[in-house]
């Protein structure tokens, strides 16, 4: 029953078929969240299915908001050891905690360009059969304009960089940011554009009727239509429940648990 309901999220985002080719290649994920429920978790899930066996992906994890060890910790409890795949260049993992923009002699911007360089020389760098399996994980994209002074058009320019490695490369770009932060404010661009620049979009929500005991949330996931392979398809929503526990996540449709 548990592996049924995991596939829900699997479902919505069609990673419930074959692991090559990845289904989520030349695309991009957006992860949206709120103080009360955290997305994090389905960033968790992703590298967890990202670094399967039957998979050949390599993840560049450019990690604002934790530290190795922390992800390292929480994916071990999911059956996933990060260290592992770390040595085995599957997992790649850039440590941003301490970036600040500008350094000494860099713009804002030219922090944000250096990164995007790095990431650049690191697909590259890849032998020939990696480079078409590359996912790009940036786990807190507040943070990254943070790091940017509050410079918005520099993080912008520097996701449009980004973006553009998932026509040239094939790879797929996977952000999780919190809605809320902007909750005082009108929508600003950047999260505008960032729902525009996204293939799919996934919001972690609290339920409408309050907290319960054995649900955390509701998730809702767009997956717009594509051209992508095999033809068009048309825009898809999926809403269901979810409950995180220690060691897995737990998926059901609404009014399907008594």
């Amino acid at each position: 029953m548990e592996n049924q309901n995991l596939n829900l999220l699997d479902r919505a985002l069609g990673l419930d078929g074959p692991s090559e080719p990845w289904p989520l290649s030349g695309r991009v994920v957006l992860i949206e969240d709120c103080v009360e429920t955290s997305g994090s978790f389905v960033l968790h899930q992703l590298v967890k299915r990202s670094l399967s066996p039957t998979s050949s992906n390599v993840i560049i994890f450019v990690a604002f908001a934790n530290p190795f060890s922390h992800y390292d910790r929480i994916l071990r409890k999911l059956g996933c050891n990060l260290v592992t795949q770390r040595d085995n260049k599957r997992f790649i993992f850039f440590d941003m905690l301490m970036l600040r923009c500008p350094d000494e002699g860099k713009s804002s911007e030219g922090g944000l360009v250096l990164l995007y360089e790095k990431i650049l020389k690191t697909i590259c760098g890849l032998p020939g059969d990696k480079k078409d399996y590359v996912t790009i994980m940036i786990d807190d994209i507040s943070l990254v304009e943070v790091a940017a002074n509050g410079g918005s058009d520099y993080v912008l320019d520097f996701l449009h960089y980004c973006h553009a490695l998932t026509s040239e490369f094939d790879c797929s770009l996977i952000t999780l940011n919190h809605e809320d932060i902007y909750s005082s404010m009108e929508r600003p661009t950047l999260i505008l554009q960032m729902e525009y620049l996204a293939d799919i979009l996934i919001k972690a929500e609290p339920l409408s009727t309050g907290l319960a005991t054995d649900v955390h949330g509701q998730l809702t996931v767009l997956n717009k239509g594509t051209s992508h392979r095999l033809g068009r398809s048309g825009n898809k929503i999926h809403n269901f429940h979810y409950k995180v526990k220690e060691n897995t996540v737990e998926y059901f449709y609404p009014g399907s648990r008594v």
